[in-house]
């Protein structure tokens, strides 16, 4: 993260490169066929899906339950003491952290906390007398949820959890240290005040909830009995001074930092994005106020204001990371530029490894563990997406089939790496990282991970940074991410598990495929983040006061331009052809298609 601020200072005296816009796709593979029996093919996939996780289920595991960092991030100890000294702020003893969209897995019950977070003792060298801290896990953000209409949990490993709200969490931390310390009013004793409310809570943990930190949890041959609860009460009691106060001060200057760029980026917005919103992400610039707030009375706090980040602020939902061998691109003949493939909604960090190191470093903490990005690239490149799990219309599906085929496999087919500038919706949204960050990342990424960085997987020595399809990493560093003009538009993804991606655009602004399909009818406001679904209009149930779910929370995407449903929404022209995306006029149409994206 250093290494980013000093990189970001510099490039202002670089000039801008460019590289040209990628070649136009060329169709590779055939539509996919709607299955003749709907139930029978619901039950193969789901247990493909099932034998593919138990196939990998050490990546799995760190995947879904293992920290982003082994060494950095909140003091496990004061995290699960949060309801106990501030339960208005977190009000579920059983599972506190539901209020910034965390949920308990009922498939692994005993887990001491949240699904989502992750403590270090689960990764570290025990041998080390130090302290657990926990982070947010890769699974935080993309496991998800659907709940059926009987009130049964469906799990999406590797979809989306539409509830999950980083800056939810930071806010939540600092109204908590804020109202702890209300009363006193000389800065340099809030922390003291703190730290004093932290010890008592722990005190009455201690003698009437004996296991209330770990549970008693075995993970692989590793035990969290009462005699590893004691040392690390032990370990918290004897540094709690130091521990607390740091990581007081430390998101005090993370979230001040976000402040400094919501003021200058969402201006319209400033309170809606100061609280977070569910299922969403500023990932480039976050990290990067991030790294400059790292630093105590910085300067550099001070020039954050005056970075030009990009055109127009770039909120974007939280992305489905399954089948990822649709999305990876490949290597062209030379072997010296990546092609056919992208991943994000712009492309621009070509490489698994990278995107998932990316993904860690979003979550704001220093020195993350690698083995987490190599283990969930082994996983997820292959992990098939969620299938539709009610009815399907297989006359109807078949009609939706011809219409996909004529007028949208041509961009959403797999290994696409196309970015396309003409579907209506500000490219300066897609561009949240410009020239400067861009470089910037290319160092920070490779700093992490080098071509000759080992690790340990399945107990063998390899280099996750070393070789990409079989060609060797070396001297190819700008493929960690590349410039900001190979990626001035939207990459055209493949709609694998489309109907759990809802709401849709990038920036989650259109609530079901309906909406999608016939952009007239797009609603300025409407409910996110719920988990119950509109099988009809294909989407999570999304009008206010309606379904009997007041989960959610009301989006207004009027709110900022960040936030505008506009996109998608004009036929355009390709190679003389003309490809139709607004199907205003033609509802039984819009009707067949909904009904095959069902099967993808």
């Amino acid at each position: 993260m250093k290494g980013i601020i000093i990189v970001i200072a510099m490039s202002f005296l670089m000039m801008a490169c460019s590289e040209p816009e990628l070649e136009a796709p060329v169709t590779r593979a055939s539509v996919i066929d709607v299955p003749s029996d709907w139930v029978v093919h619901q039950k193969q996939k789901s247990r493909a899906i099932t034998e593919h996780i138990k196939k990998h289920k050490v990546a799995y595991d760190r995947f879904a339950d293992f920290p982003v960092s082994k060494t950095h991030g909140v003091p496990y100890i004061l995290l699960k003491l949060l309801p106990k000294v501030a339960p208005q702020f977190w009000p579920d003893d059983e599972n506190f952290l539901k209020v910034i969209g965390l949920f308990k897995d009922e498939r692994n019950p005993d887990y001491p906390i949240a699904r989502g977070i992750g403590f270090s003792g689960l990764s570290r060298d025990l041998s080390k007398n130090v302290v657990d801290v926990a982070s947010f896990t890769c699974g935080g953000c993309h496991i998800g949820r659907v709940k059926d209409d009987d009130g049964k949990i469906t799990y999406l490993d590797g979809g989306i959890n539409s509830e999950f709200s980083v800056i939810g969490f930071r806010k939540n931390i600092i109204d908590t240290f804020n109202y702890l310390a209300k009363n006193e009013k000389l800065e340099k004793d809030k922390n003291k005040i703190i730290v004093n409310i932290f010890l008592a809570a722990l005190t009455e943990v201690e003698k009437n909830h004996p296991g209330y930190f770990y549970n008693n949890y075995q993970f692989e041959d590793r035990l969290f009995d009462e005699k590893y609860e004691q040392e690390q009460i032990a370990l918290f009691k004897k540094n709690a001074d130091k521990l607390i106060s740091q990581y007081v001060d430390s998101m005090r200057k993370v979230y001040s930092g976000w402040k400094v760029l919501v003021e200058k980026n969402y201006k319209t917005d400033v309170k809606g994005m100061m609280a977070g919103y569910g299922g969403m992400e500023d990932a480039i610039s976050f990290n990067t106020v991030s790294a400059y707030t790292s630093f105590k009375e910085s300067p550099l706090t001070v020039l954050i204001a005056k970075i030009p980040l990009a055109d127009v602020a770039g909120q974007t939902d939280i992305m489905a990371v399954w089948d990822q061998q649709k999305r990876n691109p490949g290597w062209n003949k030379e072997k010296d530029d990546l092609i056919n493939g992208g991943g994000q909604w712009n492309g621009h960090i070509p490489l698994p490894i990278y995107k998932n190191i990316a993904a860690q470093l979003t979550l704001g903490v220093d020195n993350i563990d690698v083995q987490v990005s190599a283990f969930s690239e082994e996983l997820l490149d292959a992990l098939p997406a969620a299938v539709y799990p009610y009815e399907l219309d297989v006359a109807l599906a078949q009609k939706g089939k011809k219409i996909f085929e004529r007028n949208c496999q041509i961009c959403h087919q797999a290994n696409n790496g196309k970015v396309y500038k003409n579907i209506g919706t500000h490219t300066g949204r897609a561009l949240i990282a410009d020239n400067i960050i861009s470089w910037g990342a290319v160092r920070s990424f490779t700093d992490v991970c080098s071509p000759d960085l080992s690790i340990m997987m399945h107990g063998k020595e390899t280099k996750p940074c070393g070789i990409y399809k079989g060609v060797s990493l070396k001297g190819k560093g700008k493929f960690a991410m590349t410039k900001p003009a190979r990626h001035e538009g939207y990459n055209a993804l493949p709609l694998i598990g489309i109907w759990a991606q809802a709401p849709y655009l990038h920036n989650g602004s259109v609530p079901t495929m309906y909406h999608m399909l016939m952009p007239s009818t797009r609603p300025d406001t409407f409910v996110k983040s719920r988990l119950s679904y509109d099988k009809e209009k294909l989407g999570f149930t999304w009008e206010l006061n309606k379904s009997g779910d007041n989960s959610g929370y009301l989006y207004n995407t009027a709110g900022t331009e960040a936030l505008s449903h506009q996109g998608h929404d004009k036929d355009i022209i390709m190679h003389d052809v003309k490809y139709r995306l607004n199907w205003d006029k033609d509802e039984a149409s819009v009707k067949a298609l909904i009904e095959y994206m069902k099967v993808l």
